[in-house]
């Protein structure tokens, strides 16, 4: 009998991590674990009123090693482990963190082990966006404009935002930091017992999208352009990196001290890390050409084109694009939306509200059920609403609104821009005000593809990844109206996990390149929406005033 070859895909989401244990051979799922981050759902260390979302490296480490040893112990335990030949680790990004010179972050240290400032800086988190704005107007008096290759705009979501404003902020933190590392960057550099971060393998997509390196400035930018913006920058990027390295090459194997936890053999080999959605492309297979949106908290759109393509085209207004950032040899672009499935969220939180409370406080019914009630309600609200939504009649004067509800990502990021909502009346119910709400959120979503489209980039077709993408038919039908092109999801569940364990089989050697992984593990297509000719022609109408009111907002509201 032939024995398994099997892979471990490791997906940091921004409420959780998952992992799934995969035969390499054809992508089935032998087994997966979920571990919610308990310090991240208690609320600990953020503050959202001023958009500060940290997260404590425990919730990282903690979840890696809980459901990497629930997954081996539902294949089987010892048999199972023995097959496993490679693991490799998207996260979210841009998530960088402080770390000392052995490449531990700060927050690990008992000195620093309750100060936000030393804990990862997650994606979401805005606290930079003047950081970000002084990063831009400085940019444009170079002689060299270093943001070319992402966009030419750079963001409060990225890197050296980040990293000034952790800077400026706490003096604690600014003594004790040597450098600054991608969580994508960290876990690999964990797993491999690395203990001197100048020997971390850093991400070429998270270093080519977030944080200004490329080949054309032959790494970083110069120590020059980061001092003369702020002395507090001086001498880092000699206490970062110059060399990248794409998601097929290997980091290194297992430490001992983690295969002994994990109960696997050293002979593990480690992947280099990515960003989810990158990661995800590849576990949806991506072609070229064809974006590919991961929906989830927010979403993130990935298309990539064969590098011949793309020579002397600069992509204005989105998040980069980077040689071998998806799949090695081919220009990886990034877009996408900083609020997706957090909008959904937010509109779940305000009619849950009053509920939640009363049945909290009721004297008619015991405390388990009225925790019963409320998880039901919670877990039905935007079923229903979708449902009634689909049934309302389409009329020239619908509520209409803009997503912004945590800025905007692309195209042209701006994260002082926020949401709004237009049309109301007294005849506005919660089905109307969440269909106006899904509406912007896919308005948003053609307005990435028309940037594509507009920048010389064909969309030959959608491909859906992600939470919102499986689980809501009412939301995919109107994107694909709304676009007015087909939709594919992936039947994969955990498409960017996936992703990580195609990863993990071509450094391994079992596959030879990411496209063969892809063949040999992917897992196809299990739905498609298709444009409907009327909704088409009403959406057509309606997207020149969502146009205008997103303008209307950015030129007449004060973001100071």
């Amino acid at each position: 009998m032939k024995p398994d070859i099997y892979v471990i895909g490791v997906d940091y989401g921004s409420d959780s991590v998952r992992s799934v244990l995969v035969n390499a051979e054809n992508g089935e799922e032998i087994a997966s674990s979920v571990f919610n981050y308990p310090r991240w759902q208690k609320g600990l260390f953020c503050n959202p009123s001023i958009n500060q979302f940290r997260q404590h490296p425990l919730d990282y480490t903690e979840g890696l090693e809980y459901t990497i040893k629930d997954c081996i112990a539902q294949a089987g335990g010892a048999a199972a482990a023995a097959a496993v030949k490679a693991i490799a680790v998207d996260t979210t990004g841009s998530t960088p963190v402080a770390v000392n010179k052995a490449g531990t972050p700060l927050a690990l240290l008992p000195e620093f082990q309750e100060n936000p400032h030393a804990m990862f800086v997650l994606w979401k988190d805005h606290t930079a966006v003047k950081e970000a704005a002084q990063i831009n107007e400085h940019a444009q008096k170079s002689a060299i404009n270093y943001l070319d290759y992402c966009g030419g705009i750079y963001s409060s979501e990225w890197f050296w935002a980040k990293l000034l404003r952790t800077l400026r902020t706490d003096e604690q933190v600014r003594e004790a930091c040597y450098s600054w590392v991608e969580h994508c960057d960290w876990i690999p550099f964990l797993l491999t017992g690395g203990t001197d971060v100048k020997e971390m393998k850093r991400s070429r997509c998270a270093a080519g999208h977030k944080a200004l390196w490329a080949e054309q400035f032959d790494g970083l930018p110069p120590n020059e352009f980061f001092s003369s913006l702020d002395p507090l920058l001086d001498g880092y990027t000699d206490q970062l990196f110059k060399e990248t390295y794409t998601s097929d090459e290997s980091a290194g194997f297992l430490s001992q001290e983690w295969a002994d936890k994990l109960g696997l053999s050293t002979s593990v080999v480690i992947g280099v890390g990515a960003f989810d959605a990158h990661m995800g492309a590849v576990g949806g297979q991506i072609e070229p050409y064809h974006l590919s949106k991961v929906m989830g908290t927010s979403t993130c759109d990935i298309l990539v084109a064969p590098a011949t393509d793309m020579e002397g085209k600069l992509i204005k207004g989105i998040c980069g694009q980077v040689n071998g950032s998806v799949i090695p040899g081919m220009m990886g672009l990034e877009a996408g939306q900083s609020a997706f499935g957090d909008t959904y969220a937010w509109l779940k939180n305000i009619l849950s509200w009053p509920v939640k409370n009363i049945l909290r406080e009721s004297a008619l019914i015991d405390e388990a059920t009225a925790k019963a009630l409320e998880e039901e309600m919670l877990d039905n609200i935007i079923p229903l609403l979708s449902k009634q939504a689909a049934l309302l009649p389409k009329n020239d004067d619908d509520e209409l609104g803009v997503d912004w509800f945590n800025g905007r990502r692309t195209p042209d990021a701006n994260q002082e821009l926020k949401a709004a909502l237009s049309n109301l009346d007294l005849g506005t119910d919660a089905p109307r005000l969440f269909r106006a709400i899904a509406e912007s959120t896919c308005f948003g979503a053609k307005n990435i593809v028309d940037r594509f489209i507009a920048e010389g980039i064909p969309v030959k077709g959608i491909i859906g990844i992600g939470g919102v993408a499986k689980k809501s038919p009412y939301i995919m039908q109107m994107m694909s109206d709304i676009l007015n092109m087909p939709i594919r999801i992936h039947q994969f569940k955990h498409t960017c996990a996936l992703g990580a364990a195609m990863f993990a089989a071509v450094v391994a050697g079992i596959y030879p390149t990411v496209e063969e992984a892809m063949v040999g593990m992917g897992r196809g297509f299990d739905a498609e929406y298709y444009p409907n000719e009327e909704d088409v022609a009403y959406y057509a109408n309606r997207y020149p005033r969502y146009k205008a009111l997103g303008d209307y907002i950015e030129n007449n509201t004060n973001h100071e």
